[in-house]
């Protein structure tokens, strides 16, 4: 009925990286947002190359924070507080004005700076949502294996099965990175879930990562099933989801935010993974989650290789995008 993969890692996938050692993540990041920042440099750079600080100038600057997604109600809180610095600080130039926007642009996406703490519970459980090519069945499979570096014994749940390529994305993860993999050909996803926590508990496993099928929030009734998943969790384990990650495609912009207000409405999200930010000239959609959906950024995504996601830092993004504040 279930299928119980345990998988071994190729041997040649640890010797080739191995021999082409990647840049650092803060250096791989920078290359990431590259889209993102030329966005807002160019513009920024010829703004604050002028001699002062005008109306004009921050009425230009609102656009170019507009243009990168920001978002109205985070470019207005931005302004505020240029404007509210410039008259505490006495700033004079546009190049002081530039150190401003990184200082608060960080001060804004500081507080959804809160890792994952695994705490007391094992298995702990984490459920992975999204819709459909947000990069969901991919971010498992690294989430996978930043666990598996922190020591952690981890299992998978092929909850996806609604599409073939999903579970086998997802066997081709676990055998990558060693892992068992718990899948069933077809049926209920819910079951899939439930069987893999009780698995996770004969084992002693510490970290259980639930996939499910992608959702768009308009489709109500496919929306119910993930809501299905989450109370089936709970009935495997009265304590889970112990956390309820929601992926999110950088390149949608604006569109990040009614999916994530409609998916905490139907499961209780409780951190997000932003993913394809390499991909995008919207980076700055953090920012507008900041002020409208203030959910944690646990980790963002910047390509394909398996250790292209990494912890969200605010200091660290807003560096790769601005420069140092």
């Amino acid at each position: 009925m279930f299928g119980f993969l345990k998988n071994k890692s190729d041997p040649s996938d640890q010797v080739t990286e191995q021999q082409a050692p990647r840049p650092a993540w803060g250096e791989r990041l920078k290359a990431g947002l590259s889209r993102t920042r030329d966005t807002l440099n160019t513009p920024l750079t010829e703004l604050f190359s002028r001699a002062r600080i005008d109306g004009e100038l921050l009425d230009e600057l609102e656009m170019t924070l507009l243009m990168a997604d920001c978002g109205v109600e985070a470019t207005q809180w931005l302004l505020a507080e240029l404007k509210a610095s410039v008259k505490r600080d006495k700033l004079e130039t546009p190049s002081q004005l530039s150190a401003a926007l990184a200082k608060g642009l960080e001060t804004l996406l500081t507080p959804l700076e809160k890792p994952i703490e695994l705490g007391a519970h094992q298995p702990f459980v984490i459920m992975i949502a999204g819709v459909n090519g947000a990069g969901k069945t991919t971010s498992i499979g690294k989430l996978a294996k930043h666990f598996q570096s922190q020591g952690k014994s981890v299992l998978l749940a092929a909850g996806d099965t609604f599409r073939a390529a999903a579970r086998e994305q997802l066997t081709a993860w676990g055998e990558r990175n060693g892992i068992t993999v718990i899948a069933q050909e077809s049926g209920d996803p819910a079951a899939v879930v439930f069987d893999a926590i009780n698995a996770a508990k004969a084992r002693k496993i510490d970290v259980v990562l639930a996939d499910t099928a992608g959702r768009l929030p308009t489709q109500l009734h496919l929306m119910e099933e993930i809501a299905k998943i989450r109370r089936v969790i709970q009935k495997a384990d009265s304590t889970g989801p112990h956390e309820v990650l929601m992926v999110l495609d950088a390149n949608i912009g604006q569109n990040a935010v009614q999916q994530v207000k409609a998916f905490d409405k139907a499961i209780g999200v409780t951190g997000l993974v932003i993913t394809k930010l390499d991909g995008t000239a919207k980076g700055g959609v953090l920012a507008a989650i900041a002020r409208q959906c203030p959910k944690p950024v646990r980790f963002i995504g910047i390509g394909e290789g398996i250790d292209d996601l990494q912890a969200f830092r605010a200091s660290e993004f807003v560096e790769a995008l601005l420069g140092p504040t």
